[in-house]
């Protein structure tokens, strides 16, 4: 297995983040794939993954080093540089992308393949291409749905730093990512397969969930910065419920119906204020009602107060749905 050895300070100092371009990589990731997890995932894929596959034969060399930098177990290091933690743009974090030094560039493609790479990538002009790609993935296909993406990243960090508030790091990190866990002794095992053991003293710890259901690992040695790009939680992720029936928007209102179709999994109001974009007090008021009218209950764990339909709420919503 791998681990990461991590001092007192460097997890004092870990924190999650937002970014924009691994929210994209991880796009680029699912498209290369072509796989699915969940079904709203499979209906993303069919209305990009045409245009993305013409995008590719249109540009063979492309086709190519994108084949080579997501590699079967490696991703080539120029293509998924570790975030600053600074909430920084797309356009200033592809930068990095773009600036790399070609003669780097090759070289990381050649590790991420696995074996020499084929003459057409023995060019200057990769670190381009790539953030041609990158560009073009966060154009079509994260763009135009980024608000909403960002809210759930950010409800998927509500969730994680209720668990820390709760439990401490060993809970917040529990398989935040496929076979990660705390093993104690300042180690966090961050694989399950074998690799060196990385030794992060003085290191900025870094947390970024993503959308799609996609995970890797990136260091920055040079900045001291390590990041864990994971998956957020699926409950969140996955298709929400359908449109609410029209009934129940004029019984309750558009913005409550809304939420008491969210509710039918337990979620805090954070949660609910990232998924619906409706303010904390808008919700609050939302909340206060759908109990009083015993549509929903509230339950507390640990530090969170967690809101859920009740059987009453079941009912209601099911009556609309099937007149």
């Amino acid at each position: 297995m791998g681990w990461w050895q991590i001092n007192a300070d460097t997890l004092a100092r870990g924190r999650f983040t937002v970014s924009p371009l691994a929210e994209t990589t991880a796009a680029l990731k699912t498209l290369h794939r072509a796989t699915a997890t969940h079904p709203g995932e499979r209906a993303w894929l069919d209305a990009h993954l045409p245009a993305y596959r013409r995008h590719l034969a249109a540009d063979p060399v492309t086709a190519q080093l994108i084949h080579a930098a997501l590699g079967p177990r490696w991703n080539a290091t120029f293509l998924t540089p570790t975030p600053s933690g600074d909430d920084a743009t797309f356009p200033a974090e592809l930068t990095r992308v773009r600036t790399t030094p070609p003669a780097t560039a090759r070289t990381d493609l050649l590790e991420s393949l696995g074996r020499p790479l084929p003459a057409t990538l023995h060019r200057d002009d990769l670190p381009h291409r790539a953030a041609d790609l990158l560009t073009w993935a966060w154009t079509h296909t994260v763009h135009p749905t980024w608000p909403r993406r960002r809210r759930i990243i950010e409800a998927d960090i509500v969730a994680r730093t209720t668990h820390l508030g709760d439990g401490g790091w060993a809970t917040a990190l529990h398989d935040m990512r496929p076979g990660m866990r705390w093993l104690g002794d300042d180690r966090l095992q961050i694989t399950t397969h074998d690799h060196p053991p990385r030794h992060l003293t003085h290191a900025h710890l870094l947390f970024v969930p993503v959308t799609h259901h996609q995970t890797w690992l990136t260091w920055d040695d040079a900045h001291q910065r390590s990041a864990v790009i994971y998956p957020c939680t699926a409950t969140l992720t996955e298709p929400g419920s359908p449109p609410a029936p029209h009934t129940l928007h004029a019984l309750l209102g558009p913005a409550r119906a809304t939420v008491l179709l969210l509710l039918d999994t337990p979620k805090t109001t954070t949660q609910l204020v990232a998924l619906t974009g409706q303010g904390l007090g808008s919700i609050g008021r939302h909340l206060k009602i759908l109990r009083n009218a015993h549509l929903i209950q509230r339950r507390r764990t640990g530090r969170s107060v967690l809101y859920h339909r009740t059987p009453t709420g079941d009912a209601l919503v099911h009556a609309q749905e099937n007149p």
